[in-house]
């Protein structure tokens, strides 16, 4: 008897938007600044499914016009959905033509979506005798699957899994696939705007299928529902079939599935290289010849199997043998031989040759210790018993120096044998001739620091090399090691489990999984850094990175671990005052309302407004229908109503109280009576840092109540004060100099208030009879030029109108023309190189700037302008901090430098060095970088920081 034929339908969108996300941080752009992301990442699972099934049939399905039927039947599904990014739109023509190329079957049929198409097609091939694979990630294809139809899903991290009806039954739990549809129909679906029943979720709706069997069987026996359930239910019957009846999908769509035409056939060599080569896919292009070459064989199971997991290829121990990285013959060894067979499987621990070794005698740690110390350059990691680095401990710590080799060292719980083989180690940490790698190497630091051990010598830091290499990316290990090595490592929640009161310690693992677990970092970031290492260069930001990035972290990692202290008595007595404030907001805006109602609740909040208050004619919605009360609605009218500046207020309250002055004290860590915030160098696109735990950077300073959160902060004793040192207009100075504008220079050299400046250069009088009005609109526009602002929102900011906004916007640009021209000067060079970058070459590319869509092209355009101003302020500040931090350690100051807050340092001075630190301090900030402007600091001292502010 013949083997069963295979036909294989693709979800073409599904795809194609699943590749476009998939690299979303990294987009690929090409050198005419096509958007490629989306035709690669869908070719990529295209050649996949076809290396890995060899399937006999195969045909790619689009949507064409969406679903005339279901729109019919209610004109709001899918109304919610975003407009298509326009990668995707680019992408498809170029897609289609490919798939003509390969001559491979693009089935479309106007007026219905791919899922009909699909469904159709499936049915059809299943009468005359197939199997049918739906290749799609989309659950909504579940009440397709039969004894022949199956769902070939793709899954993160490589790889597919397959449903048959045991799967469908578990995941669904229903007993008949079909089921499905009623689940669907009664929990609805957001992305579709399928309304469902209302209260109804996933887990309600799995039980009135186990109970009812069906929509119709729900409906038919209400009478066993209980309370406002019941009430929902019987009140939306017809919602719910309406529901069921759009998650139905459909099986007689006008199309015919022809064997002979899905036959997968040997495709256009040279067609599809032409079309590779214009996209400028090199790599494709290989992994496509490797695809199609003759005689090649199938890389996976000829058949799918129906279980949700991918079979692997079989793995083989290997020991310290000849050849092999080994100190010595022990069992204190993992590895394997086995190498993946495919360029697109991809690799894992289990797939890929490697030896890993953890030290478990005095011999074998003595014997590692001298080859340690004869290495130039050594990757470790910490294994610690949280993520805490103030309270962690260590539980081991792996080191790698050759590529897929590695050590590991596990640490004993009690302390103070765990001091002795820190000690141990000691001459390694704190040798100056190895370089030390690691992946946040702030961290490890900052662990080793509570054992008394310092880092030093040359520094690589895989995460901070990234950051400079591709901002606008993830950093994380696991998203580096998938991006550029095509390696999945070992999850952490395979080690422990998932986050919760049932998570374990890593000191519970056993010590061969340790060992595999951290070995496999340091193996990895050992990689990765070789990797890096060659992009910094041709970046040509190998100097930002040694003289900026990494001496900040041991500045950082020193901030960090020294935190501040805080006044909690005061904080509970703010937190006081908050409720009665925010109690009394709570009265008038219900006065106000003539009832009263939920404040925090958008929909109570909208109803009221634009209903019963009715305060405009015509209120903005929001995609669900509701009326939007987002700030940037309610700010516009709080002028013109009370009872909305009120709202606004309370709300500033609200967060403020729940925020900061509520849980700041709970952030004091117990062992050392201070807030450590953490200092991140790696997430704000413009070089500027980030704070988290708490986040200090975000006080509120513009309201009385805000600022007064910032008295909290407080010296460590009475023989210290805090000292404040803030950069005055850091911004509008390095416009200045960027531009060459000279008027704006002469008057920072001349020590004119800037602002008064501007407005007598643009109002056209005398710097002395400049109204307060119109120093304070000069302001907004010197900042807004900034941002790019326009007319509109120059006059949604000051009382001007509309022309008169225009108008003083124009009179600025003919007053300062040298800024004008920097503005389109930075936006002319993102168009030609893909990116801009600060006077220390850190780069910000945007990958939009040459978009055709015109609100997303204005805003790669004002990145453009904002990127290199604000990025210089931030570096500017980074060599100031590291500078000063240098000076403190080479004076043997007890002061110390505690927080950075934007232009902003705050130190804990003690006061017998009070007047040398303002001298250092001041000093080193104007001088860390020299500009055509100068730059100017004011200090303020003070028993809290808002008194030093």
């Amino acid at each position: 008897m013949s083997e069963q034929k295979r036909l294989f339908l693709v979800d073409a969108y599904a795809l194609i938007f699943r590749g476009y996300y998939a690299f979303i941080k990294n987009p690929r752009i090409n050198s005419k600044g096509t958007d490629t992301s989306a035709i690669l990442g869908f070719m990529n699972s295209l050649l996949d499914v076809i290396k890995r099934e060899r399937p006999d049939h195969l045909a790619v399905c689009f949507d064409k016009g969406g679903s005339a039927d279901r729109v019919e039947m209610y004109e709001a599904y899918k109304a919610n959905r975003d407009e298509t990014p326009e990668a995707i739109k680019i992408a498809v023509p170029y897609i289609q033509s490919i798939l003509k190329a390969m001559h491979i079957p693009i089935m479309v049929k106007e007026g219905y979506e791919a899922d009909d198409v699909i469904g159709t097609l499936s049915k059809q091939a299943e009468k005359e005798g197939y199997k049918t694979y739906m290749v799609t990630p989309d659950k909504d294809f579940a009440q397709l699957v039969s004894e022949n139809i199956f769902m070939y899903r793709p899954v993160f991290g490589g790889g597919y899994e397959t449903w048959g009806i045991p799967e469908v039954q578990k995941k669904f739990e229903v007993e008949d696939p079909l089921q499905v549809i009623d689940f669907l129909g009664m929990m609805g679906d957001s992305s579709d705007n399928i309304p469902g029943l209302p209260g109804v979720g996933e887990k309600t709706a799995k039980k009135f299928i186990n109970q009812f069997g069906s929509m119709e069987g729900l409906l038919a026996n209400t009478d066993q529902l209980k309370g406002k359930m019941k009430e929902k239910v019987e009140a939306n019957g017809e919602l719910g079939l309406l529901s069921k009846k759009l998650a139905t999908i459909m099986l007689d769509v006008p199309v015919t599935f022809d064997a002979k035409d899905f036959e997968l056939d040997h495709p256009d060599i040279e067609q599809v290289k032409t079309i590779f080569q214009d996209l400028e896919f090199r790599r494709l292009t290989d992994n496509f010849l490797k695809t199609f070459a003759e005689n090649s064989e199938p890389l996976a199971t000829e058949n799918p199997t129906s279980t949700t997991e991918s079979k692997s290829p079989a793995k083989a121990k290997s020991s310290a043998g000849a050849g092999q990285f080994s100190l010595f013959d022990t069992d204190g060894s993992i590895g394997t031989d086995t190498e993946t067979s495919s360029a697109f499987t991809r690799k894992t621990a289990e797939t890929t040759s490697h030896f890993y070794q953890y030290i478990n005698t005095s011999v074998a740690k003595a014997l590692f210790l001298k080859k340690l110390m004869q290495q130039s350059s050594v990757c470790f990691d910490t294994e610690t018993t949280g993520i805490n680095p103030i309270t962690a401990e260590l539980v081991g710590i792996a080191f790698s120096w050759e590529a897929g080799k590695g050590f590991y060292l596990p640490f004993p719980e009690n302390k103070d044998e765990a001091q002795e083989l820190i000690e141990e180690l000691r001459p390694f940490f704190e040798s100056e001739d190895i370089e030390k790698i690691g992946q946040n190497l702030k961290y490890d630091i900052k662990v080793l620091a509570k054992y008394h051990v310092e880092v030093r010598g040359k520094l690589f830091d895989t995460m901070l090399a990234h950051y400079l290499i591709n901002p606008d990316m993830r950093h994380n290990m696991d998203v580096l090691a998938e991006t550029y090595l095509n390696y999945t490592p070992i999850s952490i929640e395979t080690l422990i489990g998932k986050k919760g009161k049932n998570q374990l310690s890593m000191r519970d693992v056993a010590l061969d999984k340790q060992t595999e677990y951290a070995v496999e970092d340091a193996d990895i970031t050992l990689q990765l850094k070789e990797h890096f290492q060659n992009e910094l260069g041709e970046a040509n930001i190998q100097k930002l990175f040694d003289d900026i990035e990494l001496p900040l972290l041991r500045v950082l990692a020193n901030m960090e671990l020294e935190g501040i202290n805080l006044d909690k008595a005061f904080l509970n007595s703010l937190s006081e005052d908050l409720d009665t404030d925010i109690k009394d907001l709570e009265q008038k805006i219900y006065v106000a309302a003539g009832e009263e109602f939920n404040i925090a609740s958008p929909k109570q909040l909208g109803v009221i407004l634009f209903e019963k208050m009715k305060l405009v004619d015509k209120p903005k919605k929001t995609k669900t229908g509701q009326y939007s009360t987002s700030e940037d609605v309610l700010s516009y009218l709080a002028k013109d109503h009370e009872i909305i500046q009120n709202i606004l207020d309370f709300r500033g309250l609200s967060k403020l109280k729940s925020t900061y002055v509520d849980a700041l004290p709970n952030q004091v860590e117990t062992s050392t009576g201070r807030v450590h915030t953490d200092y991140m160098q790696t997430v704000a696109a413009t070089g500027r840092l980030s704070s988290n735990n708490p986040n200090l950077q975000n006080i509120p300073i513009r309201t009385e109540r805000g600022r007064q959160v910032r008295k909290a902060f407080i010296p460590r004793n009475g023989d210290y004060t805090l000292l404040a040192a803030d950069y005055s207009q850091i911004e509008l100075r390095v416009i200045a100099a960027l531009s060459q504008e000279e008027t704006m220079i002469e008057a920072f050299k001349n020590g004119e208030d800037i602002h008064a400046s501007t407005a007598s250069k643009v109002f056209n009088v005398p710097i002395n009879e400049v109204t307060r009005e119109q120093r304070s609109n000069a302001k907004t526009v010197n900042f807004g030029i900034i941002y790019g602002v326009s007319a509109f929102g120059l006059s949604n900011q000051t009382n001007l109108s509309r022309s008169e906004s225009k108008d003083l916007i124009d009179t600025y640009y003919t007053t300062y023309p040298k800024l004008r021209n920097f503005v389109s000067e930075q936006v002319a060079f993102a168009r030609d190189n893909g990116y801009v970058q600060t006077v220390l070459g850190r780069r910000r590319y945007l990958k939009d700037i040459n978009s055709r869509n015109a609100v997303v092209r204005g805003a790669a355009e004002r990145n453009a302008v904002n990127a290199p101003i604000q990025g210089s302020a931030a570096d500017i500040i980074k060599i100031a901090m590291i500078n000063i931090h240098n000076k403190l350690n080479e004076g043997n100051f007890n002061t110390k430098m505690l927080l950075q807050v934007h232009d902003e340092l705050v130190f804990d001075v003690y006061k017998p060095e009070l007047e040398a630190i303002k001298s250092l301090v001041k000093t080193e900030m104007e001088n860390a970088y020299k500009l055509e402007v100068p730059l100017d600091v004011d200090l303020d001292i003070g028993d809290n920081w808002l008194e030093a502010h």
